[in-house]
């Protein structure tokens, strides 16, 4: 029986809000002519986790539909490019992250699920030094599915039998139970969840708690 764990990206394998908010707010600024400028807290605490869509009507709720989504559009090609450009001040990874990856794609099949547009994921593994830790990775950006929908496709593509889900808010749990497996709350990550099969306030401590459900 193979069993595989799929991981949410933000607040739960890194942190890249304080890199995000300096290439969003730069854009916003000088790109679509406009004032609204967001912070760090407000990224961590109100966006991570969400759709495009939904964090474009969160900062430009005053502002039509079709221009919000083509200032967050060009947000998040912008991203890319600024993520892809660092050579330091990277993204924060979670203690001993690496380590704990690498002894957990030992037994498990591991992925990256995440509503973040078409791209985001790889410039994480571009950037950690163990991508081939992790076998299939899924987002909003690709298919347009929702997060329990991706799961699903991921778990069906690489034939994993028994999964859980680590991430780090009540969306990441939600898409755990619309894909129909335990949720892992990472609570050292940017958000609250209910309806947890298990805690975690430390990645380090993930090994011995998904021992418990698989």
């Amino acid at each position: 029986m193979k069993k595989g764990i799929l991981f949410d990206l933000d607040g739960t394998l890194w942190d890249s809000s304080e890199q995000v908010v300096r290439s969003w707010n730069k854009c916003i600024r000088e790109k679509a002519g406009r004032s609204e400028q967001i912070t760090s807290e407000f990224m961590r605490s109100q966006c991570m986790g969400k759709t495009l869509p939904e964090i474009a009507a969160l900062i430009f709720p005053d502002v039509e539909e079709a221009e919000r989504l083509r200032i967050l559009k060009m947000c998040s090609e912008d991203e890319l490019d600024y993520l892809n450009s660092l050579t330091d001040g990277l993204p924060t990874l979670y203690p001993d992250e690496c380590e704990i990856i690498k002894e957990l794609a030992k037994d498990y099949t591991l992925g990256i699920v995440s509503n973040c547009q078409s791209g985001y994921i790889e410039v994480y593994l571009s950037q950690i030094g163990f991508a081939e830790c992790f076998a299939d990775i899924e987002c909003e950006g690709n298919t347009g599915l929702s997060k329990g929908r991706n799961i699903r496709l991921v778990m069906e593509r690489q034939g994993i039998d028994e999964c859980v889900y680590v991430g780090d808010t009540q969306g990441d749990a939600n898409a755990a139970k619309e894909a129909g497996i335990p949720f892992i709350h990472a609570a050292y990550g940017f958000g609250k969840a209910d309806s947890c099969a298990a805690v975690l306030d430390d990645i380090r401590k993930l090994p011995e708690v998904v021992k418990t459900l698989l």
